[in-house]
């Protein structure tokens, strides 16, 4: 059964060790946001953790699962010499992949790597001291109606389970917000990200699923597929969003939610 969910940033910049203190100072509502979401999910003690990530390997037409037996990363690249290791909860893996296989609209490949930075940092800071197992996701260019639907998909998956599972939706919203942003500015990367969470707080499923995709590219986000995948596995929960907090102090938008 589910019964954990939340939408987290993964700038490394937010790790101590990767972040310089004067950094870490810039982002401190994201990472006091991230310990608060750290307590919480240790109190829900999950057995299985699903993280979807945006950085994961993605292949355009079809949803991505990661089918190594163990899954580990690193953040190195970075400068920062930590390593996580988790078993993969591969009796979920096979359920989605068998439920893919039933439903021709529900295109799904495997994949076989580490994780990628924007499943480490999340779990940097939740699973500091918890150890569940893992599922590894990754999303599409597909429509964000079927992000949906895959995700209600897995989501009828995951409470047919007999451990309770938690779930975070990494993401970064627009990363055009100042002048210095990575991807340059624009006036609707603000906006878009107002946007967003507003359609959060409303619990607005088809403003989401419907958000115009030359909005979505202008605004250089990478969170929204990661979200409404989410949004799909939990549906028929007693769900509500709760922002933590949401700062660019660089230009990109770091939103860290609970959602269930």
């Amino acid at each position: 059964m589910i019964n954990f969910a939340a939408i987290t940033p993964h700038p490394p910049i937010i790790v101590p060790g990767i972040g310089s203190p004067e950094d870490i100072l810039l982002v401190k509502k994201t990472v006091q946001a991230m310990e608060q979401l750290r307590a919480e999910v240790e109190h829900a003690n999950p057995h299985t953790l699903v993280v979807i990530s945006p950085h994961a390997p993605i292949d355009g037409y079809s949803f991505g699962v990661n089918e190594s037996r163990n899954i580990h990363g690193s953040l190195a690249r970075f400068g920062l010499d930590e390593q996580l290791e988790f078993h993969n909860a591969s009796e979920i893996v096979e359920g989605i992949l068998y439920a893919a296989e039933m439903n021709n609209e529900m295109p799904v490949h495997t994949f076989e790597a580490e994780l990628d930075h924007g499943a480490m940092v999340p779990l940097h800071f939740l699973t500091k001291n918890i150890h569940p197992r893992l599922v590894h996701l990754s999303f599409s260019f597909l429509s964000l109606k079927m992000h949906y639907d895959f995700g209600e998909v897995v989501g009828n998956l995951l409470n047919s389970q007999s451990g309770d599972v938690a779930i975070v939706a990494s993401g970064d919203l627009s990363h055009r917000l100042t002048p210095d942003a990575p991807a340059g500015y624009s006036e609707q990367g603000e906006e878009f990200d107002h946007t967003l969470i507003r359609l959060l707080e409303h619990n607005d499923i088809q403003g989401l699923t419907e958000l115009k995709t030359k909005f979505i590219d202008e605004a250089g986000e990478c969170g929204l597929r990661s979200f409404v995948m989410m949004l799909g596995m939990i549906k028929g929960r007693p769900y509500k969003f709760q922002k933590l907090s949401y700062e660019g102090p660089f230009g990109v938008g770091y939103l860290t939610a609970r959602m269930l």
